[in-house]
């Protein structure tokens, strides 16, 4: 088994504040069902009046670091999973450290004493979620945080990024991925959002730091926008995933791997100027319950795998599995222990 803090995630971390909610809930603050939106002002005693519900659960979320919680379930090893981020020095921020703690993984957050914690909001209506981010101290992460805990990077055989943090601190990015460049460690990152691609600044950084990228995950919107973005007229996502896989490398030790989930078709990967197809795992519609974790589920279980050295249909396998969990569950949650077999 993978040996302590050899997996490090660094993102954007959001304490999910996860309550049901009635009609008149998302009327009195301007929200609709299933969807995904940004805080503003009028949102700010939303936090307050969710966690005051009785049935409110709280889970450590944001992308990397849900990501990281399943790297940690998977394993099952003590602190396999390390993880870096902001937060504010507040009762969400404390709440935020308790939960992924008895997750098992080893945070690392940087405190900010004069900003709040970042928060999502989960306001359930029967089946549907409606979100609303306030990311707070997730957006004040400095790269010197990683510079005075660097012990955790250099620890870590697998660092893995989302494209999210591209927005907050391109510095640590840059850091890290050149370590592993450099010590030939895996890196990975993600695409995250189609805004990553759409935003010059933002497309500038994951250029830059493309040549270090080991295994590049996105999903089937967000690879069609890197195509759009590269000017390429092709939205054949397997020769999209092909030519990523191909563009320049740093490190020439492995190649780079390029995979696109698809939802509830087939995932994409190519690697060595192949390209195969992986069938995901059918769920019935009626136990389905949540699908917004499951990109970040199927990342955590596909690093799992490779973290101890397996091959790409055994990290395929990992992630589904984790995805098909998942999205039985309301929120980016899991039993105690897993059932999965590794081989």
């Amino acid at each position: 088994m993978p040996s302590q803090g050899s997996f490090l995630a660094l993102c954007n971390p959001l304490l999910d504040i996860s309550s049901k909610v009635d009609g008149k809930f998302l009327e009195k603050y301007g929200l609709k069902p299933s969807d995904q939106i940004l805080a503003d002002d009028k949102h700010t005693p939303m936090f307050a009046e969710l966690a005051s519900n009785p049935d409110v659960e709280y889970i450590a979320g944001g992308a990397g670091q849900n990501s990281c919680r399943i790297v940690q379930w998977l394993c099952q090893a003590p602190k396999t999973a390390a993880y870096m981020g902001c937060v504010g020095d507040d009762d969400f921020g404390k709440k935020m450290t308790e939960t992924a703690s008895k997750d098992g993984v080893d945070v690392c957050y940087q405190v900010d004493p004069t900003t709040p914690t970042g928060t999502c909001g989960v306001c359930i209506v029967e089946k549907d979620r409606s979100l609303v981010a306030y990311l707070a101290a997730a957006n004040n992460f400095k790269d010197s945080h990683v510079t005075e805990h660097f012990d955790y990077v250099q620890r870590a055989r697998v660092i893995y990024v989302t494209g999210f943090f591209i927005t907050v601190s391109p510095a640590a990015i840059k850091a890290v991925a050149t370590h592993c460049a450099q010590n030939d460690k895996v890196f990975c990152m993600n695409l995250s959002a189609p805004f990553i691609m759409q935003v010059p600044p933002f497309k500038a950084c994951l250029a830059e730091n493309l040549p270090y990228i080991d295994f590049l995950f996105g999903n089937e919107v967000e690879a069609a926008t890197f195509a759009e973005s590269e000017g390429w007229e092709t939205r054949d996502l397997k020769e999209v995933a092909l030519r990523v896989s191909r563009m320049p490398k740093a490190n020439g030790s492995r190649p780079r791997t390029v995979v696109f989930t698809q939802g509830c078709e087939p995932t994409i990967v190519a690697v060595g100027g192949k390209v195969q197809l992986f069938p995901v795992i059918k769920v019935a519609p009626e136990d389905l319950v949540d699908t917004n974790g499951a990109g970040d589920a199927f990342v955590g279980g596909f690093l799992s795998q490779i973290l101890v050295g397996k091959a790409v249909d055994e990290a395929v396998r990992a992630g589904n599995y984790a995805a098909n969990i998942v999205i039985q569950r309301s929120g980016c949650t899991f039993p105690p222990t897993p059932e999965f077999t590794w081989n």
